[in-house]
């Protein structure tokens, strides 16, 4: 990773080490700081550049990203519905006033369908098996209540992911069996890719529909009102790896267990969200058949929330120069998320742009309870605050009650939004 992106990317956070340390005078350590303001102004870029590119869309954001109550109704406050993929993100996304709401994944139990079908002025049942089909028909004709519903595609059908959805080859049988299906309306298409750093997995995928659908008749294609391309956007920091996180890495850190390497790290980069709406929007209208008039829908997560939180934690003792302990534990963010992904360590008390190496170690019970193995500072000692910058994607809502409490979580005022740079 080149010195320079990084030293770009800490020197903003400097600034608003005041701000950080009132917070945490105040509510204490350690502690979860929401930028509302980068929230916003991120839902409020997402769905500009696409509407640039395609006209009106329809943008749901992925709850399981950042499960959070208050970030779903901030997401709502911008106009945007809510992807949900369980009864229980559904019940959440109805208390913050969604009005818009898909309803993902595999295995939906007859009681979360039950949930949608009650549900159904605002809820969108994006099936995923044929068996989900029959049993939202029967179900849909014992409460006798219409249901708008599309279908998952799958987008691999080998290996873990040929869990989402059905095989494209199968298309034409499911909307023929949902015909037969009279309070199951059946609208749209839905697929999803995952980690796309670039648009190259959207857009080969929305090719290959493109065959499978010039093959439906023409009555079927004019009943798809939608086509919901899934999320997946990597945001434009890229990916900041530890050499763990890497093939090669691995590879080596097995060879020699008692040496891993802990100071490589790597940058793999991510294109502008303004290159995938064109790219995509590119594809979609060479792809999409003529008597097609449908909606887009996007269901970005991590793109919109990553830069929107960030997590703060003070330093509890310090064995030696290159070894301290904090008061928060990884619990705080549910998994070893830092042993492989790398996230610069900002000391807030004695702030420096220079990196200097030092295990930063949480206080678990467990010795994969790593934040860094640097830090950003003059020196660090007892009583320190330390930032870790852009932690609101899949930290917040994997969180989980283990040894330790978990982090308060309060607001970043909003007259001094800290807002890290683009990469």
């Amino acid at each position: 990773m080149d010195e320079g992106r990084l030293k770009a990317f800490v020197t903003p956070c400097l600034e608003y080490r005041d701000v950080f340390t009132g917070l945490v005078r105040e509510h204490g350590s350690p502690l979860y700081v929401l930028d509302e303001g980068r929230l916003r102004s991120r839902a409020r870029r997402f769905r500009q550049v696409f509407e640039e590119c395609l006209g009106s869309v329809d943008v749901f954001f992925a709850m399981k990203s950042n499960n959070m109550p208050e970030v779903s109704r901030i997401m709502v406050e911008e106009g945007l519905g809510l992807d949900v993929s369980s009864g229980v993100e559904l019940v959440q996304a109805c208390e913050v006033g969604a009005t818009r709401i898909f309803f993902s994944g595999p295995g939906k139990t007859e009681e979360e369908l039950t949930a949608a079908i009650n549900q159904a002025d605002r809820v969108t049942v994006l099936m995923d098996s044929f068996g989900e089909l029959r049993r939202l028909d029967h179900l849909t004709r014992q409460y006798r209540r219409m249901v708008c519903a599309g279908v998952r595609l799958t987008t691999n059908p080998n290996g873990l992911w040929r869990k989402f959805g059905i095989p494209l080859t199968s298309l034409a049988q499911f909307l023929r069996e949902a015909h037969g299906a009279p309070f199951v309306k059946l609208e749209g298409l839905q697929f999803h890719t995952s980690w796309n750093l670039l648009p190259d997995a959207q857009t080969a995928f929305i090719a290959r529909l493109r065959s499978e659908l010039l093959d439906l008749p023409a009555n079927l294609l004019e009943t798809m009102k939608f086509l919901d391309i899934g999320g997946g956007f990597w945001p434009e920091q890229g990916e900041w790896l530890r050499a763990a996180g890497t093939p090669f890495g691995k590879f080596i850190n097995l060879l020699f267990p008692g040496r891993p390497d802990t100071v490589s790290r790597f940058w793999l980069e991510s294109c502008p969200i303004d290159i995938f709406a064109d790219q995509i929007a590119e594809t979609l209208q060479a792809a999409l058949p003529k008597t097609m008039n449908c909606r887009i829908c996007l269901e970005p997560g991590r793109w919109l929330c990553h830069e929107a939180m960030h997590l703060l934690m003070t330093v509890v003792d310090v064995k030696a120069d290159n070894l301290a302990i904090t008061d928060a534990g990884t619990n705080a963010i549910g998994w070893e998320r830092f042993e492989q992904d790398y996230f610069p360590v900002i000391n807030l008390t004695h702030p420096e742009i220079e990196e200097h190496p030092c295990d930063i170690l949480g206080s678990l019970c467990t010795p994969h309870d790593v934040w860094g193995y640097s830090y950003h500072g003059t020196a660090i000692r007892p009583g320190d605050l330390l930032l870790i910058p852009t932690q609101g994607a899949y930290t917040y809502s994997l969180r989980q009650d283990f040894i330790k409490p978990l982090p308060e979580v309060t607001r970043l005022p909003q007259l001094r939004s800290a807002r890290p740079p683009q990469s």
